[in-house]
């Protein structure tokens, strides 16, 4: 549970200093113009973590999504960090979690970055030991994952559609709105795979970065609810959903849907309702229980009006190894602008409140 000084922190920075400071709604509305930032910061006295992420939120079955979720170094958070992985020192660590819905396709895996992993400074090459390999060269990405259970291979070209969901001083996390196309092996064969994707970059402060050894319980940033979740509304439109908290106070509740056409709009008027948990919470590789959502309701709102608003059943096995929590994929059904839709939506969720 976390503790009252946690709780009074994080209630100050969240609703007095983060808003003067946070300069998300505004950045989300203006073309991307710093591929610079996209750089790994390994030994950085700055940054303590980095992530580098690609999702692909709607594929045929039994696959119906690919995810990519890279951690380089400890965050010093309650909701992302497993000490358990940590190698001799914990800036060192480097986690890939990558998984689809089909039986067995779950990769998750601890690196350490000097002894397991090359990142170019720049971020032009990134390889996690001989399991994953990303490059960056925007707005070109690709992605070589060979593990045990699956394979996968993607050739991305992202926009200029930047939706931020942090943009300051002490953290930046942002997506980028993208294409691509690939495939999927495993031992039943080849699967052709393209569409709309995410490619995601973050780099977070933490007090981490002092410290070699995993930061206790009471020390980790309070952030102890998080989920993201991906909705391809049709072809060419893509709607993300965040919902993160911190002892309690909202961080980031944020609807940001974006189109290949250019255009990209942000809602802040954003409610999610768990209408249904799964009766038996989830059970990680150490036996902590979390309880994880069987239905979610979603309304995205402007001006009072509802432009987006749907019922997902989460219906896929949920895949461990996203910091504490799980991803997967659901089933929805709604409306977009008065106007049915429906189809497979992408899951990440972490609840660390209970």
């Amino acid at each position: 549970m976390t503790q009252w000084p946690q709780k009074f922190a994080a209630r100050l920075l969240l609703d007095g200093l983060a808003p003067r400071i946070d300069q998300r709604i505004s950045a989300s509305k203006m073309p991307f113009s710093a591929p610079e930032i996209l750089r790994p910061e390994v030994n950085s006295r700055r940054w303590a973590s980095t992530h580098y992420g690609v999702f692909v939120p709607e594929l045929p079955a039994p696959h119906r999504y690919l995810n990519t979720m890279t951690l380089i170094g400890a965050t010093g958070s309650i909701c992302f960090d497993n000490d358990y992985l940590c190698s001799s020192d914990a800036r060192r660590t480097a986690t890939v979690l990558s998984s689809t819905a089909a039986p067995g396709h779950r990769h998750y895996r601890a690196y350490d970055t000097h002894a397991d992993c090359a990142f170019d400074e720049d971020g032009s090459a990134l390889t996690w030991g001989d399991d994953l390999t990303l490059t960056a060269n925007f707005p070109s990405f690709t992605v070589d994952a060979q593990y045990p259970q699956f394979a996968a291979t993607l050739t991305i070209t992202a926009t200029h559609a930047a939706s931020w969901f942090v943009r300051s001083m002490v953290c930046d996390h942002l997506s980028l709105l993208a294409t691509c196309t690939g495939v999927i092996e495993d031992a039943t064969g080849t699967t052709d795979i393209a569409g709309l994707c995410t490619v995601e970059y973050a780099r977070y402060m933490s007090p981490q970065a002092l410290t070699s050894r995993p930061l206790p319980g009471a020390l980790k940033l309070p952030l102890d609810f998080f989920t993201y979740q991906i909705v391809n509304l049709d072809e060419t439109t893509q709607l993300l959903l965040t919902d993160v908290r911190a002892a309690g106070v909202t961080a980031c509740r944020l609807a940001h849907i974006r189109s290949l056409d250019g255009a990209a709009t942000v809602y802040e008027d954003v409610t999610m309702s768990v209408t249904r948990y799964r009766g038996a919470p989830a059970i990680d590789e150490l036996g902590r229980p979390m309880r994880v959502p069987e239905q979610i309701h979603w309304i995205v709102r402007e001006n009072g009006r509802a432009v987006v608003e749907f019922t997902a059943d989460v219906d896929s096995e949920l895949r461990y190894g996203h910091g504490r929590g799980y991803a997967g994929a659901y089933s929805y059904t709604g409306a977009w602008l008065n106007r049915p839709i429906a189809g497979s939506g992408y899951l990440e969720w972490i609840d660390c409140e209970s």
